[in-house]
């Protein structure tokens, strides 16, 4: 049964100050297993989860749904950066996507900052966590270990913490805490309970989602860097149930951002007894309700980036049939032709090089490099020297549209021009070379 036990801390007399030596009574939480757990929603909060799980696939077939893909890596290297965005580190979409090309076309990695190459193999890591567990047969605890490891490398202890921890209050002891999660020598079974039921599909996919997440921040097994796996954890379930095809839902900045309700739900998933007793339900019932808000939310902004991206693909389209026609030939390049299928991988490769598309697309080093060159000419891509003899091509509007949905995402009304962002994002893209904003 899930309960508040009060515990007993010691004095510590060699902490700094009077209030960081006191000892005294405190309150840890130790929740239900879930597996097992009884779990019956209402009739208006099973329906809001039909109605949100349809707007989530619905996703995968809307107009400009390849641009997911890009939004699915930026979301990526947000998780990667959110604890160091906080602490000053800024890393433009650019730099990180210059240094994931060099990596890719075994370059080497010149002329970057350190924090883009950190950031960039950070990302690598994370990716390769991610997929592994999310193709896994089963989750295990050691998988979410090691996409702690991957998201917190160096980390010590290097696993399931050993020692107490706590949400708030002093740095010293857990008296005046927000939240006292389980002691240490229970975070083992509840891990190995919470991978259990993550791979399995007793619940809907939300439903399970959610439920992972808020049992995973509960337990808060690591040292550091909770919120980030278990951030993660909610795209390894959508993952693997088949919801989404890759990590494409904001609901992870939708969380940050609605910061208080998310806490507020949270703390109301802590009930206090029987699995199946009235606070059990009303607890999760409001956690659920919240969480399902998130998504619907997440939703929204990433169909608004998906019609953004479909918006700049048709001004690209019109812009290469502007230059075409003025140098004497056909507006529409032939379909199947290497202009045009560069063009359709931008949204989700907007950096590459003539190697790059000559490996990918099958054509020969002069013919990719040909059409690179005429979408420059048509102010689709811009090149930058990466290294000697190797020329970068670049999509700079999709980098700024990545920018401008970050900071659309860090604002509690979803638009920067009614509510700044409230928490650290990158600065506003430079604006086009024509003078206006490239989004």
């Amino acid at each position: 049964m899930a309960r508040y036990e009060d515990r007993r801390w010691e004095a510590d007399h060699g902490a700094p100050g009077r209030r960081d030596r006191r000892g005294g009574l405190y309150r840890t939480y130790i929740p239900d297993p879930l597996i097992g757990r009884p779990l019956a929603l209402d009739a208006t909060l099973d329906a809001r989860c039909a109605e949100v799980e349809a707007s989530v696939r619905a996703l995968a077939v809307g107009a400009g749904a390849r641009g997911l893909e890009g939004l699915a890596r930026f979301l990526l290297r947000s998780e990667a950066l959110a604890s160091s965005r906080i602490e000053g580190l800024q890393v433009s979409p650019q730099q990180l996507a210059l240094v994931e090309l060099a990596e890719f076309e075994g370059l080497p990695v010149r002329g970057f900052s350190q924090n883009a190459r950190l950031v960039a193999n950070n990302v690598t890591a994370l990716r390769r966590a991610g997929g592994d567990l999310s193709g896994a047969a089963t989750i295990t605890r050691d998988g979410i270990v090691d996409l702690y490891r991957a998201l917190l490398p160096g980390q010590k202890p290097p696993g399931p913490r050993d020692t107490q921890n706590w949400v708030g209050g002093g740095a010293w002891n857990p008296l005046d805490a927000e939240f006292v999660p389980p002691p240490s020598d229970c975070v083992p079974a509840l891990l190995d309970d919470l991978a259990r039921y993550a791979s399995g599909g007793g619940h809907s996919a939300l439903v399970q989602a959610g439920l992972v997440h808020a049992q995973f921040e509960t337990i808060h097994p690591f040292s550091d860097g909770n919120g980030r796996v278990g951030r993660a954890l909610i795209h390894t379930v959508l993952t693997r149930r088949g919801l989404t095809q890759a990590a494409v839902l904001p609901v992870s900045l939708v969380l940050l951002t609605r910061s208080d309700a998310y806490v507020a739900g949270l703390t109301s998933y802590r009930y206090d007894g029987p699995p199946d007793g009235e606070a059990a339900r009303a607890g999760v019932g409001m956690w659920l309700a919240g969480f399902l808000d998130a998504v619907d939310l997440a939703v929204d902004q990433a169909q608004a980036f998906s019609a953004d991206v479909a918006a700049l693909e048709r001004l690209w389209a019109d812009r290469l049939a502007r230059q075409r026609q003025a140098a004497g030939r056909s507006s529409r390049a032939r379909a199947g032709s290497s202009l045009r299928r560069i063009l359709d991988m931008l949204p989700e490769t907007p950096v590459m090089t003539a190697r790059t598309v000559e490996r990918m697309l099958g054509v020969s080093f002069p013919a990719a490099r040909s059409a690179l060159e005429e979408l420059v000419a048509a102010d689709v891509l811009t090149s930058r020297q990466v290294e000697r003899n190797t020329t970068g091509y670049l999509a700079p509007e999709i980098f700024d549209l990545l920018t401008i949905t970050e900071r659309r995402l860090a604002s509690t009304r979803w638009d920067t021009r009614e509510v700044l962002p409230g928490r650290p994002s990158p600065r506003l893209p430079e604006p086009a070379r024509n003078g206006s904003t490239r989004t």
